[in-house]
């Protein structure tokens, strides 16, 4: 791989001028792209874009609540090896056969460079991306059971995913490129809706666009839906046989659209006509 692979965007994935210029600009830089944006807007899908695009694989760690920085790198089995011990099983003495490296830890080890995903990082403790900082920065962590340092042997481009469901620390905005992705306008939802359900009905496809845009601007809705969420939707009427007419004097399988109980009670309060 040359020194600067550009993005240039991938077969389903329909990326703006900005969004492809920021991720250039991280691998460029060597640094971590921070995604943000709306749920369903692609953030995640991204990661996979970019490795379909550089041909590159992908490695990523779906963060939790309960997650700590720590697993990320690396684990020692401490319990297998008090088995092992108590046993008679296993070379006991050396420890490096029970030390597991964490997503972070084989995208270091990985002797061809590979796409990072630290994927919805705002679910973590507070203090969990403070204790990334080190080693986004140096891209290298230290393993004290075995007194070894991991280090990258080749840096990988590093998406790291956000719901903005807490305030990430300054030290770590300031390690990161960053990019907010924007609801996709019409247009690009077309795109889109082409890319991945080639050959729908034109017809259908702007009457459920429309439609879905309307759902969108009513004031309560505590889950607007999400450009995923539109293509299931498509696909349900197209499959089932709806026609233009039904998507406009009625909202069928409203269920693939709104995810919420007090939302689908909002909606019922209103007339189908008015949604628009």
């Amino acid at each position: 791989m040359s020194s600067f692979s550009r993005f240039k965007g991938a077969e389903k994935y329909i990326a703006d001028d900005g969004l492809m210029a920021d991720v250039n600009a991280a691998i460029a830089l060597k640094r971590p792209l921070l995604v943000r944006g709306e749920p369903g807007t692609g953030k995640t899908s991204l990661a996979h874009a970019i490795a379909e695009s550089l041909d590159m694989p992908l490695m990523t760690w779906h963060i939790k609540s309960s997650t700590s920085a720590k697993e990320g790198l690396y684990e020692y089995d401490v319990v297998q090896r008090l088995n092992d011990s108590r046993f008679g099983d296993g070379a006991v003495s050396d420890i490096s056969g029970y030390i597991k490296l964490g997503v972070m830890g084989r995208a270091f080890s990985a002797e061809e460079p590979v796409i990072l995903l630290i994927d919805e990082i705002d679910k973590a403790d507070v203090e969990f991306p403070n204790d990334l900082l080190r080693e986004l920065d140096e891209m290298a962590f230290y393993i004290p059971e075995i007194d070894k340092t991991i280090k990258a042997v080749q840096r990988p481009i590093t998406i790291i995913t956000s719901n903005a469901e807490k305030e990430l620390p300054d030290a770590f905005l300031r390690r990161c490129v960053f990019h907010y992705i924007k609801f996709p306008e019409p247009d690009r939802i077309r795109r889109i809706v082409d890319a991945h359900l080639p050959g729908l009905d034109i017809e259908l496809i702007e009457a459920g666009i429309a439609r879905f845009y309307g759902l969108r601007k009513v004031n309560g809705l505590r889950k607007k839906p999400s450009t995923s969420e539109l293509l299931d939707w498509l696909l349900v009427l197209a499959r089932a046989g709806a026609n233009p007419d039904d998507i406009a004097n009625r909202m069928p399988y409203l269920g693939t659209l709104i995810k919420q109980e007090r939302d689908l009670e909002l909606l019922s309060k209103k007339r189908w006509g008015g949604i628009r």
